[in-house]
């Protein structure tokens, strides 16, 4: 782990796609089934489900993942390309681990394999298990490069785990839900862009594919890039749309746009999804939109540090209290499920892990239930706006040792780098970063990227503008910390 130069993780491991050699890959997965096996959560001759996402590095790792399952005794199922949400509900559905290559929004140098328990994600229990393994192998197997000394060869895909997921949701919303609806589908490199097309034609909606690339595109939901933004309003101005939806590559982070072709923030997304499922609590990171709590829609609603296992604690942790309707999301606009949603005598099962598709079809049937243009709905909202970007290539190190300066400089250093912005600091909350809120409401929260040297800042503010304007500010004093 010291050496190779790829991190490991409770999102699995990441790093430059040359850093991740077959070895790498191989010893990682190798330890993800070892500390599955002492744990008594698989068996010899278990059923292992691999999949990955469109990356040009993605194969040749499922090959290797997949000669470590084999290498583990277990049994290889590949599922093929399909989105991290999916092979995740297929391992949950048929009681088995699976592995998902993938680096989700992080540019296509670099790359990562996801790693699931049969019963959902890996915790950071099992994050502290997997760093303890010990694994050992031929040393003939792997050449002086790192790479396999023999090709390996995955079996040939199994398609039930896509046909799973398209029909998820296809029973539970019924064919006609959509009907009506005209959507802009986004496809790029997502692995999800047929499947989503299917999905949404299934549920009546009228599709039109758009922007489908055969390069890998690194369409990040929390930092939108201008030409993604151009593009929407471009094609909003078009085409009569309902929405334009997309996704980010391994399809677990949701785009959704009005019908102006502005792309939603994810955390408003996932307000909006809340309310249409009829959730009593909502758990959400500290660094989302505030309307959340504002809004007055949520029996309960719990702040968690960034990062999908936050999330999922912290609705086992309202589950526990006695909440009926369990939701969660991120400001990626992942959007996760604790409880069994039934209606009309149907059950859509609990999917805790990050999902782009429920959110994008629930805002749509809101919208329809509302007889409301995803505008309006956003308008019924209490205005709270949210930015975020990041910069790329600032060392982790540093970004840290910026944070530890910050926390002991307290409420006179926000002052001191970002009062000419906002002014006085009325409150600092430490849970994941620092996240200052001034005197005047707006909100500036520092934080270092969790899986690639980026330096992330969220702002939130009463108008969009100004969160916008805030940010950009905030990245410009940022941007003379990298030295």
């Amino acid at each position: 782990m010291e050496s190779s130069g790829v991190k490991f993780g409770t999102s699995g491991a990441r790093g430059l796609a040359d850093a991740m050699t077959d070895e790498v890959c191989y010893v990682y997965t190798s330890a993800f089934l070892k500390h599955l096996a002492a744990e008594g959560m698989i068996e010899a001759g278990a059923d292992v489900a691999i999949a990955g996402d469109l990356r040009p590095s993605t194969d040749r790792i499922m090959a290797a993942a997949g000669r470590a399952v084999l290498d583990m005794g277990c049994n290889v199922i590949n599922t093929g390309k399909i989105p991290s949400p999916a092979v995740a509900y297929y391992g949950l559905v048929k009681g088995a681990a699976t592995v998902m290559v993938t680096g989700s929004h992080i540019p296509d140098d670099r790359n990562g394999i996801k790693y699931n328990r049969p019963d959902g994600e890996i915790t950071k229990v099992d994050e502290a298990g997997i760093k303890a393994q010990e694994v050992s192998f031929n040393d003939a197997l792997f050449g002086d490069d790192g790479m396999l000394a023999e090709p390996f060869e995955l079996p040939v895909v199994a398609g039930e785990a896509g046909e799973m997921y398209v029909a998820r949701y296809a029973d539970y919303f019924g064919a006609g839900a959509l009907a009506g609806k005209k959507i802009g589908l986004y496809q790029h490199s997502s692995v999800g862009r047929e499947l989503m097309y299917d999905i949404l034609t299934g549920l009546g909606a009228d599709v039109t594919k758009l922007g489908f690339s055969d390069t890998f595109i690194p369409v990040d939901t929390e930092a939108i890039r201008p030409e993604d933004v151009e593009l929407a309003s471009q094609w909003a101005s078009e085409n009569d749309f309902d929405a334009i939806a997309s996704a980010d590559g391994d399809t677990d982070r949701p785009l959704l746009s009005d019908e102006l072709g502005v792309w939603l923030r994810g955390d408003v997304l996932g307000i909006l999804c809340s309310a249409y499922l009829g959730a009593d609590a909502v758990v959400t990171p500290v660094s989302c939109n505030s309307a959340v709590e504002k809004c007055g829609l949520f029996g309960r609603v719990i702040r968690t540090r960034i990062g999908s296992p936050y999330v999922i604690a912290g609705m086992v942790e309202a589950a526990a209290a006695g909440a009926e309707c369990v939701v969660g999301y991120e400001a990626n606009g992942g959007f996760l499920t604790n409880s069994d949603l039934s209606r009309d005598g149907k059950t859509l099962t609990a999917l805790p892990t990050r999902d782009a598709i429920l959110p994008i079809v629930s805002v749509m049937l809101l919208s329809i239930r509302e007889g409301r243009t995803i505008s309006q709905l956003l308008a019924d909202l209490p205005q709270r706006f949210t930015a975020s970007n990041r910069l790329k290539e600032f060392p982790t190190e540093r970004s840290r040792a910026k944070l530890a300066e910050f926390a002991e400089g307290g409420a006179g250093a926000f002052e001191a780098a970002f009062g000419h912005l906002c002014g006085a600091v009325a409150d600092i909350d430490a849970t994941d970063g620092l996240r200052a809120t001034f005197d005047n409401a707006e909100v500036i929260h520092l934080r270092p990227s969790g899986n690639a040297p980026e330096f992330r800042c969220y702002n939130e503010a009463a108008a969009p503008a100004r969160a916008a304007e805030l940010n950009d500010a905030c990245l410009a004093v940022m941007a003379a910390w990298r030295t």
